[in-house]
């Protein structure tokens, strides 16, 4: 059966040479610029939001459709950008990404109103979506040394995640003396470094010959979209309105209709051999909840210290600091425990204290010191930051090596679609709550439910199987 892997094979004839330090230099910051770009946008977006709404008179729903229009266009794309990579070749779609990605991060930074605004992260999500499959294919593909190739994944790694880190700070620094445009276009030199460097150094992949299953993408973008426009109006239009239940309905019939097609089609999104694996669907669960609370929290955390607590744009990004820097440290402890630990326990108990934590900053008051909140995220952010990486090799362990080009791809969109509902649900919460702090307190709670279910996911799906006697 035909998938949509966008994996290349080293073959014997390009014998595996490692690359100089320049030419791997040169190709790491090529790959990872249209990275860099499309995950600073993710983090930095939570600092600006209330300039934003204050400079263009944004409404709660309207700044919600801000976060979520990007994630909406980048997991529902996903799947179909690893597709277009393969059938027309990794780099041309690749140098589109960061394009498209350019041109509307000018687009953001000069929009007039938020509907223009909304627009352009709807193409800034698009161009994400090109770039990350792509990049991935491409970085494979150039350090075709075994060796080396483990190395420069764990740089990129390292740059991607400390990208993520600093956004927050790099984002409060650029709201507070610039403004909150100029976080959209600082993306425009990154991305023009990105696009020149790749287009002279980076080799390109020949493409294959195959039907993208452009049905089930195009089903999957309808019911995503219908669901995500009913979870951020519905408190707006009122959840008995008309046009939210026309797109309730839109969404289940476009997910009923998208299941028929991956069960019938010749070649479906998602290869049915990958999908009849327990513990790949298990994990794929797990990615879902996992950002679902992690994602709703950013959110909820990077308005509410601004207008509950009263920080401003800097302060407000040294204070989300904790969230995002100790989710690093979480990936680098990962990497030291795995030899001994294996992927099950830390994954298991990674979820489980972060569900406890969550629970705990439920309890959120006026009265709670910031040293407090800083504490408790942070030992959140550190047990999710050792999960990730654990969830990861343990699909990839569960998928195979025949199946990990599409289980990787799998996850990732799994992971845009719990970020986007997390958003989404979040926003309605804030939209209804009666002030800042029963929001916060039920934005943890969703939270804590969502960690500790998928603790309990995990520790279902990865126990030892007994063999028959």
């Amino acid at each position: 059966m035909a998938t949509e892997s966008t994996t290349p094979t080293v073959t014997a004839a390009s014998a595996p040479t490692a690359l100089s330090p320049s030419a791997a230099a040169v190709t790491i910051i090529s790959l990872a610029a249209g990275f860099v770009m499309s995950i600073v946008d993710t983090t930095v977006i939570n600092i600006a939001g209330p300039e934003i709404q204050a400079r263009l008179g944004v409404t709660l729903s309207g700044l919600t459709w801000v976060v979520d229009g990007y994630t909406l266009a980048f997991a529902a794309l996903l799947l179909l950008a690893g597709s277009l990579a393969g059938r027309f070749g990794a780099k041309s779609v690749y140098l589109r990404g960061i394009a498209l990605f350019v041109v509307a991060s000018a687009l953001c930074g000069a929009a007039p109103s938020s509907g223009v605004l909304i627009a352009g992260r709807l193409l800034q999500g698009m161009g994400a979506a090109l770039c990350m499959p792509s990049s991935l294919a491409l970085l494979t593909n150039s350090f075709p040394d075994p060796k080396q190739r483990a190395r420069m994944v764990g740089v990129w790694a390292s740059i991607i995640s400390g990208a993520a880190a600093l956004g927050p700070v790099l984002g409060g620094v650029l709201v507070g003396t610039i403004g909150w445009r100029s976080i959209f276009l600082l993306n425009i030199p990154i991305g023009i470094v990105g696009f020149v460097l790749s287009r002279r150094h980076i080799a390109a992949i020949p493409p294959r010959v195959f039907k993208p299953a452009l049905l089930g993408h195009g089903l999957s973008i309808v019911w995503l979209a219908a669901l995500c426009f009913a979870v951020i109006e519905g408190p707006v239009y009122g959840w008995s309105s008309a046009p939210i239940l026309v797109a309730v309905a839109v969404a289940v019939l476009g997910a009923v209709l998208f299941v028929v097609e991956e069960r019938t089609a010749a070649a479906p999104v998602l290869p049915r051999e990958l999908l009849r694996k327990p513990r790949v669907n298990a994990t794929n669960g797990i990615s879902f909840l996992l950002n679902f609370g992690l994602f709703g929290v950013i959110f909820m955390f990077g308005l509410f210290i601004q207008k509950a607590r009263g920080a401003g744009p800097l302060m407000a990004g040294l204070q989300m600091l904790p969230l995002w820097g100790l989710f690093v440290v979480g990936n680098i402890l990962f990497t030291k425990i795995t030899s001994k630990a294996g992927t099950r326990w830390p994954m298991v108990a990674g979820l489980g204290v972060a569900g406890v934590v969550s629970l705990g900053l439920a309890t959120i008051s006026a009265d709670t010191p910031y040293w407090v909140l800083a504490v408790l995220i942070g030992i959140d952010s550190l047990c999710i930051g050792v999960t990730v990486p654990a969830m990861t090799a343990s699909l990839m362990e569960a998928a195979g090596q025949e199946y990990a080009s599409a289980a990787g791809s799998t996850l990732n969109a799994t992971r845009q679609v719990g970020t986007l509902l997390g958003v989404a649900v979040v926003g309605a919460v804030l939209n209804v709550a009666g002030d800042w702090y029963t929001a916060a307190s039920v934005t943890f709670v969703v939270a804590a439910c969502c960690y500790l279910a998928s603790t309990l996911l995990a520790w279902a799906s990865t126990r030892p199987q007994r063999t028959d006697r």
